[in-house]
């Protein structure tokens, strides 16, 4: 995956890393000297960031020689090769731990999303991130739920209107936060509101609205939910949701499940780099 974003985050990434240079592999490595390096797999997950990382590489040294052996949302198992390079020996090393730090974090989000996406097999629910992405960051990890099987949800406070506890309790209640909605929405933009119980369901239904969540609410009241709303707006529930729990939302018929623990509590997919 390319983009201008990644190659910032690259290119202050890579500085982060080796600075003024890289001081120990310049002391031990002669600068003739050629190696060959292979990404393995040392767990069981789900790939992604394979090009960010070849990135990395080549913007350390454009001539290194990457040949990528597996895709961006392949199931991968340990022992697995994930790429292989040929090229000057400092090169590869200076590169070696901000290309696996980008592969690592991405694979563990899409290694994630996919478990959660395998619980709800057969379920018509959609996984869902959130916003609770690390700053700078929000581009590559929900690129990487997508690799894991789910979708996005908001890219930012700009793509859609969510009218959340906050702005219903600071603008006078939930009708007078639909009502500065419905006056002011631009055409093309999503309306989805947050609701808390089943009467403030039933508020909302009679409005324009296209979805409406369920913030931390039990199975057995999103049931009713999706029974009181009937197919008449989406339903997206939101809140506590493990992978122990998850089924039990989705057999309830909701729409989507968002899930702020796929970006902000994955853990790193383990992977090294072989160099010989």
């Amino acid at each position: 995956m390319n983009s201008p974003n990644a190659t910032e985050l690259i290119h202050v990434a890579l500085a982060e890393d080796i600075g003024g240079g890289d001081i120990t592999t310049l002391a031990t490595i002669p600068a003739a000297s050629r190696a060959e390096g292979r990404i393995v797999a040392k767990a069981t997950g789900v790939l992604s960031g394979l090009e960010v990382a070849q990135a990395v590489f080549h913007a350390v040294d454009a001539t290194l020689h990457w040949r990528g052996m597996r895709h961006d949302g392949d199931a991968i198992v340990a022992g697995d090769t994930l790429a292989t390079l040929h090229g000057r020996t400092r090169s590869i090393l200076s590169a070696e731990r901000t290309a696996l730090n980008f592969l690592q974090r991405l694979s563990g989000i899409a290694s994630l999303t996919r478990r959660f996406v395998d619980a709800v097999a057969g379920t018509p629910a959609k996984i869902l991130d959130t916003r609770k992405t690390t700053p700078g960051w929000r581009e590559l990890e929900k690129y990487a739920v997508v690799c894991g099987g789910g979708g996005n949800h908001r890219h930012g406070l700009y793509d859609r209107y969510l009218i959340k506890s906050n702005h219903t309790n600071l603008c006078g209640g939930l009708q007078a936060a639909l009502a500065c909605v419905e006056q002011q929405r631009v055409a093309g933009f999503l309306v989805e509101v947050e609701v808390r119980t089943l009467d403030e369901l039933r508020t909302v239904l009679p409005h324009a609205v296209d979805i409406v969540m369920l913030d931390n609410c039990s199975p057995e009241t999103v049931a009713q939910a999706v029974a009181l709303a009937a197919g008449r707006v989406q339903l997206e529930v939101s809140g506590g949701i493990t992978l122990d729990n998850i089924r039990a939302y989705a057999a309830t018929g909701v729409d989507f499940i968002s899930i702020g623990a796929l970006t902000h509590s994955a853990p790193a997919l383990d992977l090294h780099l072989v160099v010989e």
